[in-house]
């Protein structure tokens, strides 16, 4: 019997390795439409790749993404956190948990995935195929596939394993709609927030470390981290904001107001009593910063109130620390536009996943073909989640529809 797995990337290592383990009698071949094979696995977390993140609830886990995550429970259920962690463990890599929940290689080099990818797809003999992108599927009428190479070479298969990643245009998914399979339009997620017109960006590279965001007549709010960037804003409490809302923005053609508390949850009450304190009563305004901004943010916020920083504290008028707390509880921003995150982009849309069985990643109306990764209606937010959904599916297709047996 022979397998093609259709996308040398994260989900495609590991659902032709899982072939080879579950079926070693099967030849097993890995096409690539580039020369780079696990390119998101080598620039993942900054090149430390982000491999999982550290939640063994499969409820809590799956909650992590705006679509799928149902889905995901039942999968998640076959091959989990613990399972990927096991994995590599047993091939001589150890992850290590970081303060957010982040998992990353001890060795912080996505080199060190890549090189235990490549060396096990080796070792059970996986054979790999670069510059080998497939433009046309097909299935005869004894169930065999038919794949038409973009040199217009043919390739026959018994089984086909799709794992070729978000497209950003329905144009790429094209060649499967020719099969009648369900698709969902396309949008990006995991997009930064752009701001052409905001003063705020002078602050490019400060972090504030506890921030709500929110989308103004929506919702939509995220918490979390916030960087500001030269064009815009980015972070996690941003990079959340933008999957969740992903169609929503997309709707309002990525042009809305961003609402912020620099504060986190704190209340307007809560704020104007930390600035009602005695003990900044004859400080600066630029060093009367009861909540531990940034220095440069604080200075920025003041700006913004009309509050010279050199004032002594004590001497502000109500209605400017009223302006004040409006600001640090309630800011307001235009976003015009957004920008992908550095090089990871994740898309919202792809295979519907009615057509598709959660217990074999086997679609339900073409026996035999499988999906597994981002070619799904499946993304999840920064955090190593879209990874863990490319190990769980792809390690679940390549059983092909094998019922019984553990992780390996």
């Amino acid at each position: 019997m022979r397998v093609i797995v259709v996308g040398g990337g994260a989900a495609g290592f590991f659902a032709a390795i899982s072939v080879r383990e579950h079926h070693p009698e099967t030849e097993v071949l890995l096409l690539e439409k580039t020369d780079k094979l696990l390119a998101k696995v080598r620039i993942s977390g900054g090149g430390r790749c982000n491999v999982t993140h550290h939640e063994p609830n499969i409820r809590k886990l799956a909650a992590h993404y705006p679509r799928g995550g149902q889905f995901l429970r039942k999968v998640f259920t076959r091959f989990g956190v613990p399972d990927t962690i096991a994995w590599y463990a047993r091939r001589g890599v150890a992850l290590k948990v970081e303060a957010d929940g982040r998992m990353f290689p001890v060795s912080d080099d996505s080199a060190t995935i890549i090189r235990c990818l490549m060396e096990e797809a080796g070792k059970v003999g996986v054979r790999v195929l670069c510059r080998s992108g497939v433009s046309g599927l097909s299935v005869d009428g004894s169930g065999r596939f038919m794949l038409r190479l973009d040199g217009g070479d043919m390739l026959e298969a018994d089984r086909v394993i799709i794992t070729t990643g978000g497209h950003p245009k329905a144009e790429g998914y094209a060649w499967l709609k020719v099969l009648g399979i369900g698709l969902v339009a396309p949008v990006p997620s995991l997009f930064t927030f752009n701001m052409p017109g905001e003063p705020v960006r002078a602050l490019m590279g400060l972090v504030a470390a506890d921030v709500r965001a929110r989308i103004a007549g929506t919702g939509l709010e995220s918490r979390g981290p916030l960087l500001i960037t030269h064009w815009g804003m980015s972070g996690p409490a941003i990079l959340r904001l933008s999957a969740w809302g992903a169609r929503t923005v997309r709707d309002m053609g990525y042009c809305f107001t961003l609402q912020l508390n620099w504060l986190g949850e704190a209340g307007e009450e809560a704020v104007r009593t930390a600035l009602a304190d005695p003990a900044i009563t004859r400080k600066q305004a630029r060093n009367a910063n009861p909540f531990g901004l940034p220095h440069r943010l604080w200075e920025f916020l003041l700006a913004k109130a009309d509050i010279p920083v050199e004032r002594t504290w004590g001497e502000v008028a109500k209605k400017d620390r009223n302006r004040l707390v409006d600001l640090l509880t309630n800011d307001r921003y235009a976003v015009s536009g957004k920008t992908t995150f550095k090089e990871e982009f994740v898309t919202a849309g792809g295979v519907a996943l009615e057509e598709v069985d959660p217990h074999t990643m086997q679609c339900r109306t073409v026996p035999g073909l499988y999906f597994a990764g981002e070619v799904l209606d499946i993304d999840g937010i920064t955090g190593g989640f879209n990874f863990q959904a490319a190990w769980s599916t792809g390690w679940l297709a390549g059983r092909l529809g094998q019922s019984a047996g553990t992780a390996t």
